[in-house]
């Protein structure tokens, strides 16, 4: 397992330049040097040397931030910023009592009982499985905690593919592990990462979620694990959606905008299944790719600025005067959800499944 000190190499790559704090959408509102990147690889240096603990103050400025990944998008030296920063989260962990008490409950025994439970008490509310039997693809689903308990993305699935030759197969997942991660529950983490990929000895086509955060947590596995890189095989339902060259009418004229989350790698699907949807007009924010301000325990620790991130997220989309504002992570969806409640607007916030499974027909 990786050690901050580890690190220490890549923190002295950083040169300062500052071009974290143009993207950073926490600085922007702050103008604190302690909440972007470069600020906090100066205190996380100081622990590597001796000269910091990693306090209940660095570990405040850890967790004022959004995971987004913004900064290394834009960084020069191409740091890996936010693995850094989830092992500097999991050191510090284990200097205080409270992480105990939140691995019991992120334990297997305990996440997990409350998961199956959410998931039996839905069992009625569920739609069969789309199962076919020759020349399909073997598409495997990762349904990630909220749609293990809410039955909805069942019903919207059942009904853009029921003409479509796919199977789709359900497995015994863990959590993605994202919680755990952001929370510095490392071991937990790799522990979900090893069940889910075994998980995956048998041939399938496709790995497929609907989740951002979902998607890009499994690509990350192979940067904690011993665990096998999945790039190679894992798609969203989009993409799934956009090859199969579906196509969706409705019978009131309609018009769109997207939000495209932090964790989402490629979202070129998106243009492609609009251009598909009859009577669909489909209008492109102002930073359409900025953060919702939601990034899940962000919100809760950090709620405030979670508010502003959001609010202005809502004005963009309050521009375009759309009647549904799109999006492919369930995270997200809280986080539009709560800037349009702030600015008090009416546009609906869906995500892509849901918005295709209202047309009025269906057909390829």
């Amino acid at each position: 397992m990786d050690k901050l000190k580890d690190f220490e190499t890549e923190l002295n790559k950083c040169s300062k330049c500052g071009l974290c704090q143009a993207v950073c959408p926490i600085f922007k509102i702050t103008q604190n040097d302690c909440t972007v990147s470069k600020g906090k690889f100066i205190m996380l240096h100081g622990v590597t040397k001796g000269d910091l603990k990693l306090s209940a103050n660095i570990n405040k400025y850890l967790d004022m931030c959004l995971k987004c990944g913004k900064c290394r998008e834009f960084c020069p030296s191409d740091i890996d910023i936010c693995k850094i920063l989830n092992i500097a989260k999991f050191e510090y962990m284990q200097t205080i009592f409270a992480h105990k008490l939140i691995n019991f409950f992120q334990s297997k025994k305990i996440f997990r009982t409350i998961i199956k439970i959410g998931t039996f008490l839905s069992t009625p509310f569920r739609t069969n499985k789309i199962t076919s039997s020759e020349n399909t693809k073997k598409i495997v689903y990762f349904k990630g905690c909220v749609n293990q308990i809410f039955p909805n993305t069942d019903k919207y699935l059942h009904k853009i593919f029921k003409e479509s030759s796919i199977e789709i197969i359900d497995k015994d997942f863990d959590c993605c592990g994202l919680p755990f991660l952001s929370e510095g529950n490392l071991e937990r983490f790799i522990e979900a990462a090893e069940h889910n990929t075994k998980l995956l000895d048998e041939k399938f086509d496709y790995l497929v979620t609907d989740c951002a955060s979902c998607e890009s947590t499994i690509l990350d596995y192979p940067k904690y694990t011993q665990c096998k890189d999945l790039s190679a095989k894992l798609l969203n339902w989009g993409e799934i959606i956009a090859n199969e060259n579906i196509k969706f009418h409705y019978k009131k004229k309609l018009r769109v905008t997207f939000h495209k989350p932090c964790h989402l790698k490629n979202d070129d699907f998106f243009e492609q299944i609009i251009k598909n949807c009859e009577n669909v007009e489909y209008v492109k924010m102002k930073d359409y790719d900025n953060c919702c301000g939601f990034a899940g325990s962000f919100a809760l620790k950090n709620h405030k600025l979670s508010s502003q991130i959001s609010k202005e997220k809502a004005k963009n989309i309050r521009n375009t005067n759309a009647d549904f504002v799109i999006t492919t992570c369930p995270a997200c969806i809280l986080g539009l959800k709560q800037g349009i409640l702030l600015n008090k607007d009416k546009t609906k916030v869906v995500s892509l499944l849901e918005f295709l499974s209202k047309a009025n027909k269906i057909y390829k």
